[in-house]
């Protein structure tokens, strides 16, 4: 099926105005497939034109153009032929439409803990025609008028009010002006909570087995909405314009939420199931705030195509962060933002793969999936950051509103964007969009200083940066206190020329400092690198620093420090052997235990690992065992300490843990999982405590605990039929089964058995580009061997890279995984 061309959609724009949809789905057709049947009303600006329509159904049954019958046959692929326009046209058709079970289109989910079934629509690119006929592209936007036939007892939600106008018949009002990706049905017997505020309805919806996990978390869920909603509407002129506001949690949704308008869709996880840290808390919120400022950047005023994708995604992303952050309790936001989310960004944008934050050259929208990445979210949201510190909130958020009041219900590109803001500023905005924007790669800034009075006095400092960019950056000046705790001297900021050194008059004269933080504050994106001295002190002190954002700009350091080679794995790990079990900051432990687990361990030999894993479990259980250690933190530790749990009294450990509860709490069905999983891998359990687990608990954390279970156990024979439910695509496997039976299999079996499948591995996965984007992506990535951190390794994906067909989605995440393994292989040595 060919992929929309970049030339191919500016042609057909130019060609056609949409006036409307109207979709309607029966959706009482079976467990396979919905029927659907669309009206599009459009005009064309040249009578007598050719275009065509993007469909993949399972079956056109009609197709009508002007009272004009069409032969279906004519349906090629993906696209239908549509010749002899007139400047004002109909097209009616008749399609059955496939369900999906990999959240791509119309995702159906059998509930395992009841029998219900529930419905999503995901319309991202390129997937809208899986659901129903239309101009998928996002520059041809249309009112959506919505309706639905269900089986009774279900509620159905789309973008627009709707109510039940019979039993199980659906109608919505036409929405707005919107682009075909962000269309959305949610169906089921839908457990719901509603609410108001300031004028709009609001509505909170879930799985009706979840009805006690919603109804816990409505309060804060609507707490949060009701903040984002004032602080977005203090910034920006525009209120809200898309009517009612409802927000569904579904199952097996591949991404954190989509920003449907009037009906923001995430992943059901959120609703925390079990007792959440308070990072959890404050990374739902800032997804929460995220999704709501889409309803501006995106939703009211679209990108006209997909290079542009940082003027939905980074301008959400900056804005989440900073909602949450001035507007909810979670005032600390930035801090996660800084130990995590750039973390993300920072790895992203140092590979081979990495691209600039905008203006991207993308030609096809199969490359589209492949740019929502770090680069798109966590460096388009530092750079954000950058440009409004350079500019000022009044400027920045002026030509924001300008903005919004051109482009409203429309499109828009970079350099209109960039207008609006040098004229609202009066800088030179373009300028700094060419060092930001149309470049690629991480800066890095160092303090380079000149000692006097026998290094009693600095004599001359200066700020020095690698790279091609312009920042402005904070310093901060520490000294210690005589018990040895950082103190905080002076902060202040600098503007720093691209590749130049800047002199830094305020330090000249001033006593020698303990430490000199370059980018102090975070405002920018750029490494830092730190003199001697200095590090002397973070390694000493670094759980001593008040500023809960400073501890995380420093241990963000260390991480890099370590990922590029020139910090041993072992001297990271002193450093939390030494700091973590006292870091009060929930989200600064799980960033570091996490990276800990998963990207440090393959730095080590296998001889080394299970002592590092001892390492890392030990910090957590000092954490665990801190009398004033509050719930979240108790929490990001005993996820730790049953994730790297390995030894005979451990693993016993978590035997008792299982049976009787840890540290005064039962264990959360995902603690339990994550214990059953280590329990598996070093052998203790095996399929038949599988299957009782599973037995007793049918819901979908343990149906995927269960899934990851089985693929870690180490026979030959259950390895064989874990690979062959990953790669036979009529296994059945949903895309949140395969996943998690992607990330169990490399867990255990012998060294010989894991080459064998090794070869396989490299053998067999370009096929799996062929099943769409999400099972590329899932098979690429949580499959990839990241473990077998070898020359041989590296090898073969290099290989695989080389003479592989490979789809865009496919080619991007190996090469993503690759450029982390050869890294690892470099390390390890």
């Amino acid at each position: 099926m060919p992929a929309l061309q970049r030339t191919e959609a500016r042609t057909r724009a130019r060609l056609l105005q949409v006036h409307g949809y109207r979709i309607d789905l029966d959706l009482t057709r079976g467990e396979t497939v919905f029927g659907c049947t669309t009206v599009i009303r459009f005009g064309s600006a040249e009578a007598g034109a050719a275009t065509f329509l993007d469909l993949r159904p399972q079956t056109l049954r009609r197709a009508v153009l002007n009272g004009t019958e069409l032969d279906p046959a004519a349906l090629d692929g993906n696209r239908l032929p549509l010749t002899g326009l007139l400047a004002e046209n109909e097209l009616l058709l008749e399609t059955d439409q496939n369900y999906s079970s990999t959240g791509e289109g119309l995702h159906r989910y059998t509930d395992p803990a009841d029998g219900e079934v529930y419905l999503y629509a995901t319309c991202g690119p390129d997937l809208a025609p899986l659901v129903f006929p239309c101009f998928d592209q996002p520059d041809l936007k249309a009112p959506l008028a919505i309706a639905a036939t269900a089986p009774a007892g279900w509620t159905v939600l789309g973008n627009g009010a709707g109510k039940q106008v019979a039993e199980g018949r659906w109608e919505f009002e036409p929405t707005l002006p919107i682009s075909t990706y962000l269309f959305t049905v949610v169906a089921g017997p839908l457990h719901s909570v509603y609410s108001e505020h300031d004028g709009i309805p609001l509505g909170l919806h879930g799985r009706r087995a979840l009805a006690a996990d919603l109804d816990r978390e409505a309060v804060e869920l609507f707490e949060v909405t009701r903040a984002s909603f004032d602080r977005l509407h203090e910034l920006f002129d525009q209120r809200y314009p898309f009517g009612r506001y409802d927000q569904a949690f579904v199952p097996e949704f591949n991404w954190g939420a989509m920003e449907n308008p009037g009906c923001v869709v995430f992943a059901e996880e959120m609703l925390f199931h079990s007792a959440p840290t308070e990072a959890e808390r404050a990374g739902r919120a800032m997804v929460v705030a995220h999704e709501m400022a889409h309803m501006w950047f995106g939703d009211l005023v679209t990108l006209r195509w997909w290079d542009d994708i940082w003027l939905n995604e980074s301008f959400a992303e900056y804005l989440g962060f900073r909602v949450a952050a001035e507007a909810t309790r979670f005032t600390n936001s930035w801090s996660g933002f800084a130990v995590k989310r750039k973390g993300w960004g920072y790895d992203a944008d140092q590979r081979v793969t990495t691209h600039p934050i905008a203006a991207n050259g993308l030609e096809s929208v199969a490359e589209a999936m492949s740019n929502f990445d770090g680069i798109s979210y966590a460096k388009g949201a530092a750079a954000l950051r950058q440009l409004v510190a350079w500019l000022g909130d009044e400027a920045f958020f002026a030509g924001i509103n300008e903005h919004f009041a051109r482009h409203r219900f429309g499109n828009a590109e970079l350099a209109e964007f960039l207008d609006v803001l040098a004229e609202s500023s009066g800088r030179d905005v373009h300028g700094w969009a060419e060092s930001w924007l149309r470049t690629s790669g991480v800066d890095t800034l160092r303090v380079q200083v000149a000692y006097q009075d026998g290094g009693e006095r600095i004599a001359s400092a200066e700020l020095v940066p690698t790279g091609s960019r312009p920042h402005l950056v904070g310093l901060g000046v520490f000294d210690l206190a005589d018990d040895g705790r950082p103190v905080l001297r002076e902060s202040f900021e600098v503007e720093v020329g691209p590749g130049r050194p800047t002199a830094l008059p305020q330090l000249a004269g001033a006593p020698a400092p303990a430490l000199l933080l370059p980018n102090f504050g975070d405002l920018s994106w750029a490494k830092v690198r730190l003199d001697q001295t200095s590090w002397r002190t973070v390694a000493a002190a670094l759980s001593r620093f008040e500023d809960p954002l400073t501890r995380a700009v420093l241990w963000e350091h260390a991480r890099d420090l370590t990922r590029d080679g020139e910090l041993p794995p072992s001297a990271y790990l002193d450093l939390v052997a030494a700091h973590l079990p006292g870091e009060p900051v929930d989200a600064i432990v799980e960033a570091v235990l996490t990276f800990g687990r998963l990207r440090l361990l393959p730095y080590l030999a296998p001889a080394e690992r299970p002592a590092a894993e001892a390492r890392l479990a030990s910090a957590a259980r000092e954490l665990l065992a801190r009398p004033e250690a509050d719930q979240g933190l108790r929490q990001a530790a005993l996820k730790s300490a049953v994730e790297n749990a390995s030894g005979p009294e451990q693993l016993a450990e978590l035997e008792q843990w299982l049976a009787e509860g840890a540290y005064g709490q039962e264990l959360s069905a995902a603690l339990r999982w994550a214990a059953l999983l280590r329990l598996t891998v070093h052998g203790v359990i095996g399929a038949e405590r599988i299957a009782v687990e599973l037995a007793a608990d049918p819901g979908v954390t343990a149906t995927e605990g269960a899934a990851r279970a089985r693929a870690a156990l180490s026979g030959a024979e259950d390895k064989e039929r874990a690979w062959q439910s990953l790669f036979d695509p009529a296994s059945g496997l949903s895309n949140a089964q395969l996943t998690a039976t992607a990330q169990g299999f490399w867990q255990s079996g012998s060294e010989q058995l894991q080459d064998a499948y090794l070869e396989r591995y490299f053998a067999e996965i370009p096929a799996a580009g062929g099943r769409g984007d999400i099972v590329a992506r899932s098979l690429g990535s949580h499959l990839f061997p990241a473990g077998r951190s070898t020359p041989e390794a590296v090898a073969l994906a290099e290989r695989t890279l080389a003479e592989g067909e490979l789809t865009p989605v496919l080619r991007r995440v190996l090469a993503d995984q690759l450029d982390d393994l050869a890294r690892a292989a470099r390390i390890r040595g």
